[in-house]
């Protein structure tokens, strides 16, 4: 039977733990999970760092231990002994687990030791240590099960996560259970390498960030701002075309609306220290649904009113350790597609499932038309966790999975995972290179309309609280520019390109038919960038390759004095001859269609 990943990996980590101690002895042990599509080892090393020649020859010793077949076995202490022993073993990150363990009422603890196949101790073949690890499991029964290891790199890490603490050395690796699963996924790890949003951003001139503007603050440059402007845009016109109102919020807001929403209460950590104006503190903002509620609290709403439905492309600032920031997908400063709905309960059902087509609708157009979704609702027999009433947060339930089995996504139903103010979808999609991202979210709240006392009046005249939806699309337009980059590999399809089309003069002579060409082609909307420097055609062609334009046209005495042009696609080194007219409609067909 095939032993599931997350088992095989957090095996692979122990026989890490127990190479590095191969050719590390004094090494003090930290923790070995596994991650999402590998695992990694935190080591203490007393100062010192792995090389690549040290990763090479630990990843050869882990296919020895792997090789021998060592067996895994589960045996228990009591937690007093047990801190006894990882004492005398002089772990003291294990130590430390151990006691934390011990003061949250742990009676026992669980140890795996690696034996030889006919029980004895082993460490690899040396037999100076018999490896055990403080650890919960579980594992595969015998290394072999294991299957195929690699190491990829080494990084530092703080100790728990908190940069207070030591800076400790990871090593992180992958495992599969075979060497072809290894190698298809070290093919998708090359790939994904050659699409780094990082790399591509400065190449292609798309964005920046700069130490004296601060860490997580991006600076959008031209090519790169004239692509959001053309996200923003479409999904604006999407938006508005089906309902929603365009609204507009401040930047900071008074610490009175931050208290009232509970942000201060719960998500004060990931605010930025207040500003102090007028006697009064105010704050930037984390979210901008707080604003949209004094909207909607602008004026009195009766049940004719409803649905609401409210978009901002909203910048809001949080803050992130600086070891958490990762180009534009994890930030300080970001820009969400913001919606929310506000609607009375009979409209529940047919505004999310609205909301649901318009997510799939939108990323399809984007390309993305492989999805799963995480369908987070509460759990039963723990309700009294959770705000609202139980017939709410059933047809809230309910609503959500009747809106994503009418799409047919595919989705698990997760008990427990809802928050405690309401019940949500998260969809992820599959990039070009089988990747997943985390996109799209829909969310029930139960918790703004009672704090801040939402209501509309009813057909009795009574007021009645509403149902709200928060609904970010495509999350944050940063991230989800990065996601872009890698998953089209910087080559934008023509109606995202910043520029469409580049014209290279065929010399001095040829620069003023060029700009009559530009002009021509401007007055159609099109894109385009003259490169009219004092170089030969050949390398302006190779440089346009390289900024991934989609179409370069070569002006010479031909295309001067005709009406056709010599065409050049992207990643084709054939050209192709058309007429001025054709190649005009030709890309505004490509735009319209968003192929």
């Amino acid at each position: 039977m095939k032993k599931d990943l997350n088992t095989i990996r957090h095996s692979a980590s122990h026989v890490l733990a127990q190479a590095v101690l191969e050719f590390f002895p004094d090494a003090k042990l930290a923790i070995g999970p596994a991650i999402d599509d590998g695992f990694y080892y935190d080591f203490d090393l007393n100062g010192q760092t792995f090389s690549p020649q040290d990763l090479d020859k630990i990843e050869k010793k882990m296919r020895q231990i792997i090789k021998q077949n060592q067996k895994f076995e589960k045996y228990e202490e009591d937690v007093d002994k047990a801190i006894k022993y990882l004492k005398t073993k002089k772990q003291p990150y294990k130590l430390e687990m151990a006691e934390d363990l011990k003061k949250e009422g742990e009676k026992k603890l669980s140890f795996y030791r690696m034996l030889a196949p006919d029980g004895s101790p082993r460490s690899g073949g040396a037999g100076k240590h018999k490896f055990v690890d403080l650890c919960i499991g579980p594992h595969v029964g015998f290394t072999k099960e294991i299957g195929a290891v690699k190491l990829l790199k080494s990084a530092g890490a703080y100790w728990k996560g908190n940069e207070k603490n030591k800076m400790l050395q990871r090593i992180y690796g992958t495992a599969f259970s075979s060497e072809q699963e290894l190698t298809e996924h070290l093919e998708r790890l090359k790939q994904a390498e050659a699409r780094d949003h990082r790399k591509l951003g400065q190449e292609l001139e798309l964005f920046a960030d700069n130490s004296d503007v601060g860490q997580g603050l991006i600076l959008w440059l031209p090519k790169g701002a004239m692509v959001r402007r053309i996200i923003e845009d479409y999904i604006l016109d999407e938006y508005i075309g089906r309902g929603y109102q365009l609204v507009r919020t401040p930047h900071i807001g008074n610490e009175i609306l931050f208290s009232t929403s509970g942000h201060l209460g719960f998500y004060k950590d990931g605010m930025y220290a207040p500003l102090e104006i007028d006697e009064e503190k105010y704050y930037l903002k984390p979210m901008n649904c707080p604003f949209h509620v004094k909207i909607y609290q602008n004026s009195p709403k009766s049940y004719r009113d409803l649905p609401v439905r409210y978009t901002e492309l909203g910048t809001v600032y949080r803050y992130e350790r600086s070891g958490t920031l990762h180009g534009l997908l994890r930030v300080r400063g970001f820009t969400q597609d913001d919606g929310h709905i506000i609607c009375r309960p009979d409209q529940l059902e047919k505004e999310i499932a609205d909301a649901i087509e318009l997510i799939k609708h939108i990323l399809g157009t984007f390309g993305f038309n492989k999805f799963r979704v995480a369908l987070s609702v509460r759990d039963p027999k723990n309700k009294e966790k959770y705000l609202g009433q139980d017939s709410s947060w059933n047809q809230a339930e309910q609503a959500l999975e009747a809106g994503i089995k009418k799409v047919g996504w595919e989705y698990k139903r997760e008990e427990g995972e809802a928050v405690f103010y309401g019940p949500k979808i998260d969809v992820k999609v599959s990039d070009s290179i089988g990747r997943e991202w985390q996109l799209s979210t829909l969310q029930v709240d139960f918790n703004l309309p009672s704090r801040f006392k939402m209501n509309y009046i009813d057909t009795d005249n009574q007021k009645q609280e509403p149902f709200m939806l928060h609904r970010a699309l495509l999350g944050s337009l940063e991230r989800f520019f990065g996601v872009l980059i890698e998953h089209y590999a910087g080559v934008f399809p023509v109606w995202l390109a910043p520029i469409q089309v580049q014209i290279i003069p065929v010399g001095a002579d040829f620069i003023k038919d060029a700009q009559k060409l530009a002009e021509e082609l401007k007055a159609e909307n099109i894109r385009i960038f003259i490169d009219d420097l004092n170089e030969t055609v050949g390398y302006k062609i190779r440089k346009a390759e390289k900024q991934k334009l989609p179409y370069v046209l070569v002006v010479g005495e031909k295309e001067a004095n005709g009406k056709i042009l010599n065409i050049r696609r992207h990643g084709s080194r054939e050209t192709e001859e058309m007429s001025r007219q054709d190649f005009i409609e030709k890309i505004k067909k490509e735009v319209k269609e968003k192929k």
